[in-house]
């Protein structure tokens, strides 16, 4: 048998410290108490409508939650942004167990089931905990008996007499079921939470939790494999038994550890007092050289300070002698009263050499010392910045070095990092980062500690430059700075939008995934039955697709790449006021001079095409990015021919009319013209042959946690 006492440990709740109280389990498989689970919600939202301040944490005193658990989701609103399509909403909880932000889905906390198994384990160590107080009848006239049975199906305990009293024999309550005494109550059957007439009878495998009939036919379980409850219950409770007996019959096994375990914690605390010790030691030394270092300087200025008051006084001294009947004047009127002139002129010759140069001395007046100590300033500016990054350095914690390739930079920055000999030695990581600035002499570094080998960090300023370092901790133990990386912000705030599917949409030669953040063009059968008009010259057409969501005003940016299969694609804006234009011009792509009735050769025809265009686009296609022919570019073909960028992207100015392509790796602009913003501008793609365009994807706060789970 189990003693109820020692399992206390899995029975407190991670948010309250206390009891479970009506647990219920999260899909992250935690178990958090009901009330637990609404406050947390409540001061998560809190948060996010304060904008992210931290005393949201603190509503409730119930809640001890980790702060790293509270990251806040951004929910940027810019102004000019237009969508004609909605995204289902969903909850975010910041599980307090496993740290992580938990997607509740669209019912949220309606979606969770209630932990009957653990909450009747709960109720069994909170009896064995009140032996001696015994649970009393809810019906007894005053003062109540103390209760025998406990009826499941009224939710209430009765003494005999009362029990006989509500429940009569012959009558539905008599067919009641009870038990004994107790103040758990727990349903006879488990019902669904989102089909709440229906009950559970399967349970799915992938999600690992029960489900109901209707679950499986048209919910969120549709495509999911799923089995029976009873084989569920079978096969579940044959791996526990099984694990269950395994860890039995290791019972002396786990004594042994815990022994060992023992000598050493044991071992630990001896140990850590001879690091603390060896650490005192060594701060003692740094003090003496300190000290010695203090006592020498306060010599100096000491010394130098007598010096210089010996020779501020000695002055002193000699200008109180110019004062009448004082010193040198005094004595001089004494002088003045010789009569006889050989005496005279024997004493005032020198007397008249002294009076000289201290009328001199008065006409330009010096002080005989300087009063200022600025040549005794101590600069502990290096010795500062070296003991801040005073540490245990050990060859055993690696240098980890942050990886270009999988770091990016978007609405925000992901900064990722691996350690050279692919091992996992560090127990936790300290990213740096700080925005470069010429005009600050003195860097301040912002700090953040992660526990895996990525960092989502998002308020980051638009169009700047920023210097990211790395460095491993394996207890007390630190690896030395990694390399700085600097990485480049998008020129203006990032603009989300999805690929339309209803306007103009070609589904005969465009393909879109379910997401509608990719669509591909297939050179298939469609593009050989277009190819009969093709005699002499080229006369296919382009296939549009734009954006759902448009920009009326304000500066905006949005990035996505193209496959290096693509043979031609065309990437830009488009306004309001030429969609129309855009999806009826059949002829986009055929220059005249290829007719077969043009009858002339001559490239004149050309431009007046592309002037003529409804909307601004660059070309790209095998694996080639070409810069539009202007009046000022270079009339040389292969100085407008560029490499196709991984990932390009387009930053519109409304209010300044300019559209900018951009190599979004490095965030290098790469052609800017002028635009005609009158109307709502929409992002434009144009695909022919074989082509496939995919939207940059955003990076979240979980973003980082899904690509280290992968």
């Amino acid at each position: 048998k189990v003693t109820i006492k020692g399992i206390e440990r899995e029975l407190i709740c991670p948010a309250c410290k206390e009891l479970f109280t009506h647990p219920l389990i999260l899909p992250c498989q935690h178990n958090v108490c009901h009330k637990c689970v609404k406050e947390i919600l409540f001061a998560f939202e809190d948060s996010f409508a304060d904008g992210g301040s931290e005393s949201s944490n603190q509503s409730s005193p119930r809640i001890r939650t980790c702060s790293s658990s509270m990251d806040r989701i951004d929910r940027i609103t810019r102004s000019g942004i237009k969508r004609n399509s909605l995204t289902p909403k969903s909850t975010l909880f910041p599980c307090p167990g496993c740290q992580r932000d938990i997607d509740l889905g669209e019912r949220g906390i309606n979606g969770l089931f209630r932990n009957f198994t653990l909450e009747t384990i709960v109720e069994r160590y909170r009896q064995a905990a009140r032996a001696a107080i015994a649970i009393m009848c809810d019906f007894c006239k005053p003062p109540p008996q103390e209760s025998t049975k406990t009826c499941m199906d009224c939710s209430a305990s009765f003494c005999n007499e009362c029990f006989k009293i509500h429940h009569p024999w012959g009558t539905v309550k008599a067919q009641h079921e009870y038990v004994g005494p107790t103040t758990n109550f727990r349903p006879k059957i488990l019902m669904c939470p989102e089909h709440e007439m229906e009950r559970v009878n399967m349970y799915c495998e992938i999600c690992r939790r029960p489900v109901c009939h209707l679950c499986k036919l048209g919910g969120c379980h549709a495509n999911h494999r799923v089995t029976t409850m009873s084989s569920a219950y079978k096969t579940l409770k044959e791996k526990l038994s099984k694990d269950i007996e395994y860890l039995i019959s290791k019972e002396s096994q786990v004594k042994a550890h815990i022994t060992q375990l023992d000598l050493l914690l044991k071992e630990t605390e001896c140990n850590s007092e001879r690091a603390k010790q060896e650490a005192s030691q060594s701060f003692e030394k740094l003090f003496h050289v300190l000290e010695e270092k203090k006592s020498a300087t306060i010599r100096a200025i000491e010394a130098s300070k007598n010096l210089r008051v010996e020779k501020l006084q000695s002055q002193a001294e000699e200008y109180q002698g110019l004062l009448e009947n004082n010193g040198l004047v005094g004595y001089a009127q004494e002088v003045l009263k010789e009569t006889d002139p050989s005496c005279f002129v024997q004493t005032a010759k020198q007397l008249h050499v002294r009076i000289q140069k201290a009328t001199e001395s008065l006409k330009s007046f010096r002080p005989a010392a300087e009063t200022t100590f600025e040549d005794f300033v101590v600069d502990i500016s290096k010795q500062e910045e070296i003991l801040s990054n005073l540490s245990f350095h050990s060859n055993g914690v690696e240098i980890p070095e942050i990886s270009e390739e999988q770091s990016r930079m978007y609405n925000k920055a992901l900064i990722s990092w691996e350690c050279p000999g692919k091992r996992d030695s560090a127990d936790i990581y300290v990213l740096e980062y700080h925005k470069l600035n010429r005009e600050e002499e003195n860097v301040t570094w912002q700090e953040t500690e992660v526990c895996s080998k990525s960092k989502v960090i998002p308020d980051l300023d638009d169009d700047s430059s920023y210097a990211f370092r790395v460095r491993a901790y394996k207890g007390s133990v630190c690896s030395p700075w990694s390399r700085e990386v600097i990485l480049h912000t998008p020129p203006a705030p990032v603009f989300s939008f999805l690929f339309d599917d209803k306007c103009g949409y070609n589904s005969e030669h465009l393909l879109l995934n379910p997401r509608r953040t990719s669509v591909e063009s297939r050179a298939g059968f469609p593009l050989l039955l277009g190819s009969e008009r093709m005699q002499v010259g080229c006369y296919t057409t382009l296939d549009y697709i734009i954006g759902d969501a448009g920009i009326a005003k304000g500066k905006h940016f949005w990035a996505f790449h193209v496959e290096p299969y693509s043979y031609l694609v065309k990437v830009g804006v488009v306004s309001s006021n030429k969609i129309q234009k855009l999806f009826h011009n059949t002829h986009d792509v055929a220059s005249p001079r290829y007719e077969q009735d043009s009858g002339h050769d001559s490239g004149s025809e050309d431009a007046f095409f592309d002037s003529s265009q409804p909307l601004t686009l660059v070309t790209l296609g095998m694996k080639k990015f070409f810069i539009p022919t202007t009046p000022a570019a270079s009339k040389d073909p292969v100085s407008r021919i560029l490499p196709l960028p991984s990932s390009l992207g387009i930053c519109l100015d409304c209010d300044k009319g300019k559209v900018g392509f951009y190599d979004a790796g490095c965030m290098k602009c790469l052609y800017e013209c002028e635009v005609d913003c009158s109307g709502i501008m929409y992002p434009a793609f144009a695909l022919m042959g074989g082509a496939a365009v995919h939207l940059e994807e955003a990076v979240t706060a979980k973003y980082g946690e899904y690509r280290d789970d992968i």
